[in-house]
């Protein structure tokens, strides 16, 4: 097959590598296992626990709490809910928090919900809805708007509710850039997350990346074209751009095209010209993010980066972070 470019990415279409063993449709019995990692989240945790525990279809919430020095855990252990439960861990990071509470988990399917985020409501009824019309998926899942610090709606992406996204074999597309980028709107099939061995502890970043393409090595996506959560955009974000740089992302870069698995199930030839393209993915979100912040000029650095790698890749990079500037 022939080297494809990171610009022709966006235009491949799924091709069929892998066809998993038909399953039934999902029982009304169905259950979700809420993971939610926390440290340090006392002024949003609760919040963030209500919207939870409001979804009538989810059958247990895990709280880690990642060796927490506020009053989290007290907040935790105040709220009376039986499905509620508390684990305690002693700062390992939030890869070992999930994966910890994946391994506690009893639900057929996980959600990994961040402790300042919120989800919508019925954003659970929706995605299992979805699934029960995608018996192969491994993984479902929809779409966040975000919020800032005080909980105030900033986004606009309801402008975008007619934009669809991959369902199916979806890891060419998926390799060239995540486009899930919030685990809260995903339910994971448990058997199948705990096959791939879950997340990544050496990643600091993007780990959530690495393991979705994993899974979608193993199995079908299925997209649900629903607002689901509110992404909390503030200063004490891991992927702020105050701190965060294009560089901090690039080691997820390498472990995704270093995955065994996940470069067995690649289009022969393409690895390259994916790779590239996730680059351009990363670099042009960090751009996004500094706009949204405010930060100008890093935002300018970030697409001379996109301009240096392709200059072709460029129009499409200042257009989606001109867009970022409105919430979109």
């Amino acid at each position: 097959m022939a080297q494809i470019t990171a610009e022709d990415v966006l235009d491949l279409q799924a091709t069929t590598r892998l066809v998993p063993a038909v399953r039934q449709p999902l029982p009304s019995s169905t259950t979700v296992s809420v993971v939610i990692p926390a440290k340090n989240v006392a002024a949003y945790v609760g919040e963030t626990l209500a919207s939870a525990l409001a979804q009538g279809e989810v059958g247990e919430v895990i709280v880690v709490d990642d060796g927490s020095t506020d009053n989290t855990a007290a907040i935790v252990r105040g709220i009376r809910d039986p499905r509620l439960r508390l684990i305690t861990n002693d700062s390992a990071g939030v890869s070992a928090a999930r994966n910890l509470g994946a391994r506690y988990a009893r639900g057929d399917w996980l959600l990994f919900l961040d402790a300042d985020d919120r989800l919508r409501p019925g954003a659970v009824a929706a995605l299992l809805a979805a699934a029960r019309g995608a018996p192969r998926a491994v993984l479902v899942y929809g779409d966040y708007n975000t919020i800032d610090s005080e909980g105030h709606q900033i986004g606009r992406r309801g402008l975008l509710k007619g934009r669809r996204k991959p369902s199916g074999d979806v890891l060419t597309r998926l390799a060239a850039g995540n486009f899930i980028v919030n685990g809260g709107i995903a339910l994971a099939r448990a058997e199948a997350f705990r096959a791939i061995g879950g997340f990544d502890t050496s990643l600091r970043y993007c780990e959530d990346w690495h393991c979705w393409c994993r899974l979608a090595a193993i199995g079908e996506f299925e997209f649900a074209p629903k607002l689901l959560l509110d992404y909390r955009l503030h200063t004490a974000n891991t992927m702020n751009a105050a701190v965060r740089t294009p560089k901090d992302f690039f080691p997820a870069i390498a472990r995704v095209f270093d995955d065994g698995l996940i470069l067995a199930r690649l289009p022969e030839g393409t690895a390259a010209g994916l790779r590239l393209a996730a680059e351009l993915h990363l670099i042009t979100y960090s751009a996004m993010q500094a706009v949204r912040f405010g930060r100008y000029r890093q935002a300018f650095f970030y697409l001379g980066m996109v301009g240096r790698r392709s200059l072709k890749a460029l129009p499409r990079a200042a257009a989606r972070t001109a867009l970022a500037r409105f919430g979109i």
